[in-house]
């Protein structure tokens, strides 16, 4: 570095430099004034001895002990040895603008940083609030049934056994909606090994169909492969959690879907790696601004039909852990009246 480049100097060579220059620049005067050449070493030693000695102690003891207070704040240092090395090694070598770029960097990190705690907290509320409401709708239901009968109804042969039997449906969806919670934290926490093999893509989607057939046909809905992705195409992956991400997404395409529609799977082979399968309907869609929500636990694009269906709503939240468990990625693509398209990745198996 040169000595007259001043972008990076240190106190002292700032210093030196400042009292170099004030120091001739007051000692030529005084030898062209008097004539004495003596006379003016004399001023530009002085000078430069009073000058240095100003600003060295002025630097050092406001502005660059400020400096390094800014920098022991960013780093959260406390121990001596790190402000020793701040002050030896990155304090000298940075210039006043050098300095003010990292606090800048250091602002938007730390906004950046309460953005993202504004909002997670933020989805906590919504998702303890969204929680809440989940529990307490089976809750209050089987409660009901259960005073309905303490209060007189037990002895009714023509109430008990109803009200007995749609309590037992309030407890069951309270078991599923547990039981899914549980498998997301698992999921979260990496709890769940992934016990990959080697099968065929169709013939897990098949299985899937036959499963749900009596479902789809009790109303009208075809299942069906996309036409020219029926060939065969080998990925690699746990059988068991992808059978349940097809399910979750044919079922939630029944639940939605319309009456007399269809529900078409396609499977392409990406490149030699990937393979994207794509369960579609024809359903009514889902609008544009819930899109980015919509693998959220427990959030519903239509809350009150969602109600009338039932379900957990965290069917899709599942798909979206499971995926990406295996390093792939979920996305989805709706229109309102036209339908909605599921699609993911699987790793693509070397037969």
């Amino acid at each position: 570095m040169s000595f007259l480049d001043t972008k990076n100097l240190s106190p002292r060579s700032l210093s030196l430099t400042t009292g170099f220059v004030v120091a001739v620049a007051n000692a030529i005067p005084i030898w062209l004034i008097t004539g004495s050449w003596k006379g003016g070493l004399i001023a530009l030693a002085l000078t430069f001895i009073f000058v240095y000695a100003l600003y060295y102690y002025t630097l050092q003891r406001f502005i660059y002990r400020k400096i390094k207070l800014i920098y022991k704040f960013i780093y959260q240092t406390k121990a001596t040895r790190r402000e020793e090395y701040f002050y030896e090694n990155v304090l000298p070598q940075k210039s006043i603008e050098e300095v003010s770029q990292d606090v800048e960097k250091w602002a938007i990190q730390k906004k950046n940083e309460i953005e993202v705690l504004q909002a997670n907290e933020q989805f906590r509320k919504e998702f303890l609030m969204n929680l809440a409401h989940e529990l307490r709708t089976p809750i209050f239901s089987v409660q009901g049934y259960v005073d309905t009968l303490l209060g007189g109804a037990i002895d009714d042969d023509e109430v008990n056994i109803k009200f007995l039997s749609n309590a037992s449906k309030g407890i069951d969806r309270l078991v599923r909606l547990v039981d899914d919670l549980d498998e997301i934290s698992k999921l979260e926490s990496g709890k769940i090994p992934l016990i990959q093999e080697t099968f065929m893509i169709q013939d897990l989607v098949r299985d899937v169909y036959e499963e749900l057939s009596l479902k789809a046909s009790e109303r009208g809905i075809t299942l069906s492969f996309k036409k020219g992705t029926e060939r065969p195409v080998y990925v690699k992956a746990d059988k068991q959690k992808i059978k349940q991400v097809i399910v979750n997404l044919v079922d939630n395409a029944l639940k939605y879907g319309n009456d007399g529609g269809a529900i078409i799977t396609g499977v392409y082979e990406m490149d030699d790696k990937s393979t994207y399968v794509e369960i579609s309907d024809n359903g009514p869609g889902i609008a544009e601004e819930h899109l980015p929500r919509i693998f959220e636990r427990f959030y519903r694009a239509d809350r009150s039909r969602a109600r009338t269906i039932g379900g957990t709503g965290l069917g899709l939240a599942i798909v979206k852990h499971i995926i990406e468990a295996h390093g792939q990625t979920v996305n989805v693509r709706s229109k309102p009246g036209v339908g909605s398209s599921f699609g993911f990745t699987l790793e693509k198996a070397t037969i």
